[in-house]
């Protein structure tokens, strides 16, 4: 595994692992360490993947850390995820972890973990999910930290405000060009399979597509990588990147869609309706949208995630699916070849790409396991009445989590109590804080 010429000055592998909001955390060793590495020297917290988005381990509420010592996991890296670092020293490179426990098992903790899981389940089918996803992300100026609020990058702006909308506008990507062209050399440099960039309906707004993968943790590895690629390619540009799900009142949120298929052991994709098996596609659509209310938390994960469910805008709102329709929360963009597919349209860029897939391909699987009907189509001129809808309440969608025995048949029912309890905690204190629109709404009138 020794890395060409790196071995000098100050090169560098760092290890990394996905908590539970999908964030990187790890450890930075000299490439002249390299071994320790592969040899599983490199230690950390297990408890590192109980943090929640304060970077809080919640020691009270979980007893994963302190109270139990603290203990140490392995991280074991994935020789497939090692790629240069086109932004660190030369010779530098990065690699992707699964916690694992000191005996060897893997960490109930860890999402890289938990995605694997899900897929296995699949292998034991005889089956393969192929998957794909495409990410939406905002541009913005750095001056954010100053300023407290998010504004675009300057180029983008006329007299201090947004210079009309951008979706599809090739100016907007002339404009941000020389920030594409390094996001694009460190796709390449990383080997991540990205394919079209195009400029969204916000404001400095971009989505980046990444190709299908017949393997749904190399899936959600390039998903992780291109979000890393995305704020260090706007660092060298002194610009920031987020994918805060809602990060503008005024402006389109940012999501992350999944397209999906399965292919059997002979390479055949078992959802081509003109193969020969059409209610297995409606069985799947049905599958994902009876479980939809239950994982809204994990496509949904913050407070902040819920101001983009707007009547009226492409974050589907009702469990609705059609054929080729983007209002729909499941959408079918072929039913027939091998291009057959699903496409989910619920997760914001917030998400963790690990879990989100986890329960997708878990929703995937309760439509392949029974029967089930997704109703009525929705079609250009036909809206079904009276469809269940997802929560715009960040609480309700983690008391659905909690209580969901789908939920703790795919993500195990400790990691049901961990990230139910964790996000119950975060919910309650954005529902305890008086903000700002209350003051200047309120305070002078009552």
């Amino acid at each position: 595994m020794a890395a060409d010429n790196a071995t000098e000055g100050n090169a560098r592998i760092e290890v990394l692992i996905s908590d539970m909001n999908g964030r990187l955390r790890g450890k930075q060793i000299p490439m002249a360490a390299e071994k320790k590495v592969w040899s599983g020297a490199v230690r950390l917290p297990t408890s590192t993947q109980s943090l929640d988005i304060w970077g809080d381990d919640n020691d009270d509420l979980t007893g994963l850390s302190l109270t139990i010592g603290d203990p140490d996991g392995t991280c074991v890296a994935d020789p497939r995820t090692l790629v240069d670092m086109p932004w660190a020293a030369p010779g530098s490179k990065q690699v992707l972890a699964t916690m694992h426990e000191l005996d060897g098992s893997p960490s109930f903790q860890d999402p890289r973990a938990i995605l694997t899981a899900v897929v296995d389940r699949y292998k034991a089918f005889g089956l393969t999910p192929v998957v794909a996803t495409e990410l939406e992300f905002y541009l913005l100026a750095d001056d954010w930290r100053e300023r407290g609020v998010p504004s675009p990058p300057p180029a983008l702006m006329y007299r201090g405000a947004p210079n009309g909308y951008q979706l599809y506008d090739m100016d907007a990507v002339d404009l941000l060009g020389d920030y594409l062209e390094t996001l694009r050399a460190y796709a390449k440099a990383q080997g991540l399979p990205a394919d079209a960039t195009t400029a969204e309906f916000g404001p400095g707004q971009f989505e980046v597509n990444l190709l299908h993968r017949p393997d749904a943790l190399a899936a959600a590895d390039d998903c992780v990588a291109l979000k890393r690629l995305a704020e260090q390619a706007a660092r060298k540009h002194g610009l920031k990147s987020t994918c805060m799900a809602k990060p503008y009142t005024d402006h389109a949120g940012s999501g992350l869609h999944v397209h999906a298929s399965i292919v059997d052991e002979d390479g055949r994709n078992i959802l081509d309706a003109a193969g020969g098996e059409p209610l297995r596609l409606k069985s799947i659509c049905a599958g994902l949208l009876q479980t939809l209310q239950d994982a809204q938390l994990v496509f949904a994960p913050y407070a902040n995630s819920y101001r983009r469910f707007q009547p009226g805008s492409f974050a589907p709102v009702d469990l609705t699916w059609g054929y080729g329709h983007r209002g729909t929360a499941v959408r079918i963009p072929e039913k027939d070849g091998p291009g057959a597919r699903v496409e989910h349209r619920v997760a914001g860029a917030d998400a963790n790409p690990y879990l989100m897939l986890a329960a997708i391909l878990g929703g995937m699987l309760h439509g392949l396991q029974n029967e089930l009907d997704p109703g009525e189509e929705t079609t250009p001129s036909h809206v079904p009445a009276n469809a269940p809808r997802l929560t715009h309440d960040f609480l309700t969608a983690v008391e659905r989590f909690r209580a969901s025995p789908f939920i703790a048949d795919i993500f195990g029912e400790r990691y049901q109590k961990l990230y139910g309890d964790t996000k119950h905690k975060e919910a309650v204190r954005y529902l305890r804080t008086v903000s700002d629109f209350d003051y200047r709404t309120y305070l002078s009138r009552l």
